[in-house]
């Protein structure tokens, strides 16, 4: 199936590794020129040649944080200018840390918010001018299926991932009149460097191993075992492809059913 993407522009947030590098590689694969960011120098720069050497697209890495709202609107400009514009907006981010509410101080939850809302924000509203001159636009936040069955010792995330829900569905109502579309993906446990991580640090603390503690993971996933990276990065491309053209205000879940509620 051809998604319409060739020649179209990208730019996908936090895609040195994991689920932004994915979803960078796959619109690269369709024949999208993208751009992706990260922190880290090295590692930015060598997933965007990874990627280039694997697909043979055009792919602009570029450094920044994103959760400093200067930056995240600089790298949306640095974007549109190495790509001649902009038509597809990923706005990914690692996550905020654990923890509960005694555990948390006010400082955690205001880089939480700067990270995980704010970024949102300022990405968008940065994009909106180039997306409104484009004849594919779309927009696609990155949130978790926590925002629909909380996460036990994730205050941060379940709190303000649901914010970015608001955020998407409400946009939606007002800019999809001009035809420029906004979706949410709502992943859960998937198989990333940085769950392996996660995975890694539970063996120790419990002197367990990691595949101990990722079967312990997946026994409520009615598919029993993690996504991989390439699922989620299928359906976020699909989502943000004028094949998708009709779809709007969706937040779809890819998380092996893990997600009990009926609506």
């Amino acid at each position: 199936m051809d998604l319409g993407l060739k020649g179209l522009r990208v730019f996908v947030t936090a895609a040195s590794r994991g689920l932004g590098a994915a979803t960078a590689r796959q619109f690269s694969a369709e024949g999208a020129d993208v751009a992706i960011c990260g922190r880290n120098r090295e590692r930015i720069e060598a997933a965007a040649r990874q990627i280039e050497a694997s697909e043979g697209g055009k792919v602009v890495p570029l450094v920044g944080d994103v959760s400093d709202a200067s930056t995240a609107s600089a790298l949306v400009a640095r974007a549109a200018e190495a790509l001649s514009g902009l038509d597809i907006l990923v706005t990914n981010a690692g996550g905020p840390p654990s923890g509960t509410m005694d555990a948390l101080p006010l400082a955690a939850w205001e880089s939480a918010v700067q990270l995980t809302l704010l970024s949102t924000v300022t990405l968008i509203q940065a994009a909106l001018p180039y997306l409104r001159q484009s004849r594919h636009p779309a927009i696609l936040t990155v949130t978790s299926y926590s925002v629909k069955q909380p996460v036990p010792n994730l205050m941060l995330s379940n709190s303000i991932r649901g914010a970015v829900i608001g955020l998407t569905k409400t946009l939606a109502n007002e800019i999809g009149p001009e035809g420029i579309r906004v979706n949410s993906i709502l992943p859960g446990w998937t198989r990333t460097e940085r769950v392996i991580e996660l995975m890694q640090a539970r063996a120790a603390q419990k002197g367990t191993n990691m595949e101990a503690e990722i079967a312990a993971q997946v026994t409520a996933i009615p598919l029993k075992r993690m996504a991989e990276a390439q699922e989620f990065a299928n359906v976020a491309v699909f989502l943000c492809s004028p094949a998708a053209s009709y779809i709007h205000g969706a937040m779809i879940p890819v998380d092996g059913g893990a997600i009990q509620a009926t609506l």
